[in-house]
């Protein structure tokens, strides 16, 4: 009879484990525009046809054609040390996960026991010291169960299988700013080599300059006042160098960092001068969207949105009563030789029923809490979204304006050049004074610089496109 009862709870068990208390989950419906505000711009060929503009590319920086910076990308994706604490991260949050599945599961144990006595002359009269003595000898097998009638257990395990969700995207994020960055410094260091190369070749023209200054205060031509105007232009552009040197080997520092390595160990390799990648004219962004379906940052707020809104179910089913079976079967004995005979057998079966009605207070204290969390989590994910489209539009803008400047600078710093080179050779014939031939010099280095400037802030732009639209995780 007894045992027909424990069925019937069984089965009763099993017939209500679909049911769980609190909220399931639902993505919110977010407005979203359908299109981006600045579109990118087409780009004609070689023949003047127009191309199409290519969709972004996981694994974009192998496209650019350089060695060099798909070597830094692998070994930064391989090595750097955030990416091996976020990775340890998922793993733990794994781990997580894996427990949390076994609490659907009865918990199963074995133990054993020896134990001796020795009872006192007041608690056995008339016995002997050997018959005071009391060996005990047991082996157990237990077994607790919790029914899951409310969804406690599958609410925890959902709320942990969407954190370890989240961390599956956290580190996906990571990936996408850490080869960004390697990208960007990368950029930024052939940037200030090409900046470098302006300021020493524009400090040799000026240098010649000073001679031709020198010898024509030596014939009488010119005076010292002449050449103090040339020799301190020239020493200002000197002053140019040891700064960008300065830079030079800060960002070949921050590039060995975040490929994992020490500050120096790339000097050597990327000390010489390069020129930057050639990338792409345009870049297809897509739609709003699809961006947001694609960025990690996006999927993990969406996730622990997810998790706290699964977490106000582990709260919700404290309302209710939670069940539990227990049971043991093992052998219990004074003797070893008689531990396994048929007589020593125990066995040991319940049914517990633990319920916090009485404590309502706090268990609704706790809803609440978890209701809080959930807004709170709505909130990150809204202003996620919101974030996701600012940094695009943004990268899209900073990548048009910036190829515009780099037009006007490219021609800017070819005439200031024809310039400077026609104001000298009409020194030379008398036609212009000294002041003429500074000034068109001065402006020949100003307008390299900031042409040379101009195109390591667009490739850099170009770079922050593809890090916005999610470019940086096709591992």
């Amino acid at each position: 009879m007894r045992r027909h009862r424990l069925m019937l709870v069984l089965t009763m068990a099993m017939a209500l484990t679909g049911c769980a208390v609190g909220p399931d989950y639902v993505r919110p419906d977010l407005p979203v525009p359908g299109s981006f505000t600045v579109a990118p711009a087409a780009a004609p060929d070689s023949a003047g046809e127009v191309v199409l503009a290519p969709a972004v590319d996981p694994e974009f920086w192998r496209g650019l054609g350089d060695p060099l910076l798909s070597q830094l990308v692998d070994a930064a994706l391989e090595s750097n040390h955030d990416l091996r604490i976020a990775l340890a991260n998922y793993d733990r949050a794994n781990a997580l996960l894996r427990g949390a599945r076994f609490d659907r599961y009865p918990t199963v144990t074995a133990g054993g026991s020896a134990a001796s006595e020795r009872a006192t002359a007041d608690a056995a009269p008339g016995a002997s010291r050997e018959e005071r003595d009391l060996d005990r000898y047991g082996a157990d097998i237990r077994a607790g169960w919790e029914l899951d009638l409310f969804g406690r257990v599958r609410r925890s395990v959902e709320a942990q299988r969407a954190e370890r969700d989240a961390a599956a995207s956290d580190l996906a994020a990571l990936q996408i700013v850490i080869v960004g960055e390697v990208a960007r410094s990368y950029m930024e260091l052939r940037g200030l080599q090409e900046r470098l190369r302006v300021a020493r070749a524009n400090a040799v023209n000026q240098r010649d300059t000073l001679e031709l200054v020198e010898a024509r205060v030596g014939a009488g031509r010119d005076t010292d006042f002449d050449r103090s105007r040339a020799r301190a232009q020239l020493e200002t552009t000197l002053a140019r160098v040891p700064a960008l040197e300065s830079a030079v080997a800060v960002t070949l520092h921050r590039l060995a960092v975040l490929t994992g390595r020490p500050p120096a160990a790339l000097t050597a390799q990327l000390a010489s001068a390069a020129p930057l990648p050639a990338l792409p004219a345009s870049v297809d962004a897509g739609t709003p969207g699809e961006l947001l379906r694609r960025r990690p940052d996006v999927i993990a707020a969406e996730a622990r949105l997810h998790a706290a809104t699964a977490r106000v179910g582990i709260a919700t089913a404290d309302l209710f009563p939670r069940f539990t079976l227990a049971g043991l079967i093992g052998t219990q004995a004074i003797d070893t030789d008689a531990l396994f005979e048929r007589d020593s057998e125990v066995r040991f079966a319940a049914l517990g029923v633990d319920w916090s009605f009485l404590d309502v207070g706090r268990v609704r204290a706790r809803i609440a809490a978890a209701d809080a969390d959930a807004a709170a989590a709505l909130a990150g994910y809204e202003q996620a979204v919101l974030l996701a489209l600012e940094d695009t539009e943004n990268a899209l803008v900073r990548l048009a304006k910036a190829r515009l400047e780099d037009r006007h600078l490219e021609s800017a710093a070819l005439d200031s050049a024809t310039a400077a080179r026609l104001a000298r050779l009409r020194f030379e014939a008398g036609a212009v004074d000294l002041l003429d031939v500074l000034d068109a010099e001065r402006t020949q280095l100003l307008a390299q610089d900031a042409f040379a400037d101009a195109r390591t802030r667009s490739a850099t732009a170009a770079v922050g496109l593809y890090r916005a639209l999610a470019g940086g995780y096709g591992r």
